[in-house]
């Protein structure tokens, strides 16, 4: 919940995959710990008015509940097969692994943001590129000089990047410009930026 993904690969000591955990795991009775229980825990738990704290009493752990036999393609994977994989099987994602062990993990979230990409990139090409700059330049702003991205906005063309807003001074829109020109595949930046008190803006 705290990462935002349904599912987490399982691996032991040397990264090889051993299983996988997934939301519906995590969800589902408990088996023979809990005859006769016909509700999974968690439901059980709402009705009770018990807590979450339910699932660390039990002391369950992962090798209890997750699903051991797990599909797995390599980096070299085409995404077709990727995407005929998921299908076939009725999975949401599989694990990337190299020579054995786990390098990634690949979700249908993930093909459709390559099929929308490679979709934007024919019709407008070149958007593509301009999206991925922004995004990484509203982390940058946000993560490492903690501006306030509802307050900055950007907008690309080309790799042309204008820079507008509102910024507490002079310095900070100069940190945002030095920021953007850093990120490779940007052109130019036209900065308007303006400096002033945020109390009183909108949010």
């Amino acid at each position: 919940m705290r990462h935002r993904i349904s599912a987490v690969p399982v691996v032991d000591s040397d990264s090889k995959v051993t299983g996988i955990v997934s939301e519906g795991d995590l969800l589902r009775p408990e088996g023979d710990a809990r005859t006769g229980i016909a509700r999974p825990w968690w439901l059980e738990a709402v009705f009770a008015g018990k807590t979450v704290e339910f699932a660390k009493s039990r002391a369950r752990k992962v090798g209890a509940i997750m699903t051991r036999d797990v599909f797995t393609v390599s980096p070299d994977t085409q995404a077709t097969e990727i995407a005929g994989l998921l299908e076939r099987h009725r999975i949401k994602r599989v694990p990337v692994v190299d020579d054995g062990k786990l390098v990634g993990i690949v979700s249908r979230a993930n093909l459709l943001h390559g099929l929308a990409g490679a979709i934007v990139e024919r019709h407008e090409p070149g958007a593509g590129k301009d999206r991925d700059i922004r995004d990484k330049l509203l982390q940058v702003l946000l993560e490492e000089h903690e501006l306030d991205t509802v307050l900055v906005n950007v907008t690309l063309e080309n790799g042309r990047v204008r820079l507008w807003g509102v910024v507490e001074n002079a310095e900070e829109a100069e940190l945002a410009e030095r920021a953007a020109k850093a990120i490779p595949g940007v052109t130019s930046v036209e900065n308007n930026l303006g400096a002033g008190p945020l109390t009183g803006v909108p949010i």
